[in-house]
């Protein structure tokens, strides 16, 4: 019986030895096809996308995942975040959605096909805009709050925007209200993440919206800490190192009026009840409101755009908890001077940069950036939303948002911020 033991415990330390050869031999020699999370055989699998420098490795990148999902599968429960792809119930061969007038209105809905630009980067573009970036993050006179941590630094709570498909060897930062469900959606066919029948998705539009916004759909790096406990962080550093990573961004104010038409001016229950009711004992003096968004907006009792930027600029908001992800800075979510984008996309050009990007992923025989809603929500529209705003609120406003408007090249709104 001891010796039963004594040969087991030397099993388990000699398992554990092995795993962490392993991990140091991949941080040196490092592989696109690298990965942790629980996969199984594909009844339809994409096909499969190897670099040239990494093809080689192929087999031996197998036998590895196999071993170290044994290794891993052992000690840990499977659950909803044991990266099993999600089995989904049936649902129609297409979503598109069946819009209200008012919704219509102010998602600006439009399902006609558009030919992205298919030439080169024009002016080497993306060059330039990954140079401002890094430029910026790395000038100490340049100074916004959180800039100077490291990646160590980042709570994981705060990497729960990091998208990781593994497959492709892709990692994106997804920004509510820059085209995100369609590129959440672009994710999940990618990685195969979701199944419809039994079969992963095709086609990104056939994917429900409440299915692409349902966080257990994704792989993120806020899940690895539960997954791989001590190991997270360094399995991170080396994705972050190998793998492609992208976000799109757009004009910070163009955002917020987005943001505040698709929340407050369609009838959303959770936000109502979590922000628009806040807001309008606090700044519009309402008492006695409705319990529902339905019984208020019948009401004529809704949020005004002023009332929302005044929440926005008041000290305690954020003392009470951080910002929404509607509105919250694009450099709180994705962290661009602790991570190095390969790519940063612009909703301004998103057809042009969501071709050239699906080149760049070599995934573009394999898939289309779905012919989206084009929000209406101009930058033209700025003086118009921003008119019966206090010049000192926008000045206020601008400062907060001032990062964002500087790291991805936006120029500075003068005509808001003066007489």
């Amino acid at each position: 019986m001891t010796k039963t033991r004594l040969f087991r415990l030397w099993l388990v330390l000699g398992s554990v030895f092995m795993v962490l050869l392993i991990i140091v031999y991949w941080d040196n020699v490092g592989t696109a096809h690298f990965y942790l999370h629980t996969s199984f055989p594909r009844p339809h699998p994409l096909e499969p996308l190897p670099t040239p420098a990494h093809g080689a490795e192929k087999g031996l990148t197998s036998d590895v995942d196999a071993f170290l999902q044994k290794l891993f599968s052992g000690g840990l429960k499977q659950n909803a975040l044991s990266g099993k792809r999600t089995e989904q119930p049936s649902v129609p061969a297409s979503s598109r959605p069946v819009l209200s007038n008012a919704e219509e209105s102010v998602r600006g809905y439009d399902w006609s096909t558009r030919d992205a630009q298919q030439g080169p980067d024009p002016g080497g573009q993306q060059a330039e805009r990954r140079s401002v970036l890094r430029g910026l993050c790395a000038n100490a006179s340049f100074v916004f709050p959180t800039k100077e941590r490291s990646f160590d630094d980042i709570p994981n709570y705060e990497l729960n925007h990091l998208i990781v498909d593994d497959r492709h060897g892709v990692i994106y930062c997804y920004v509510p209200k820059v085209a995100c469900t369609n590129w959440k959606r672009v994710m999940i066919v990618l990685s195969e993440s979701l199944l419809d029948r039994g079969a992963p998705y095709r086609d990104p539009l056939d994917i429900p919206r409440e299915y692409v916004h349902n966080s257990s759909t994704h792989l993120t790096f806020n899940k690895f800490w539960r997954r791989y406990g001590k190991f997270s962080r360094h399995l991170m550093k080396i994705k972050l190192k190998k793998y492609t990573k992208f976000l799109f961004v757009r004009d910070p104010f163009v955002r917020l009026i987005s943001a505040f038409r698709s929340k407050f001016q369609l009838e959303n229950e959770e936000f109502y009840r979590k922000f628009a009711v806040p807001m309008l004992k606090m700044y519009a003096n309402r008492t006695g409101l409705p319990a529902s968004v339905s019984e208020a907006f019948s009401a004529g009792l809704k949020v005004s755009f002023a009332n929302f930027i005044q929440y926005l600029l008041d000290p305690r908001t954020e003392k009470l908890t951080p910002f929404n992800e509607h509105w919250r800075q694009v450099h709180r979510l994705c962290h661009p001077c602790q991570i190095d984008y390969d790519f940063v996309g612009k909703l301004e050009t998103l057809d042009q940069d969501a071709a050239q990007l699906l080149r760049l992923l070599k995934v573009d025989k394999l898939l289309h950036f779905p012919p989206s809603y084009r929000n209406r929500t101009a930058s033209s529209w700025e003086e118009d939303w921003f008119a019966t705003i206090p010049l000192a609120w926008r000045q206020q406003l601008y400062k907060l948002y001032e990062a964002d408007f500087v790291l991805f090249g936006y120029p500075k709104p003068e005509n808001l911020l003066r007489d």
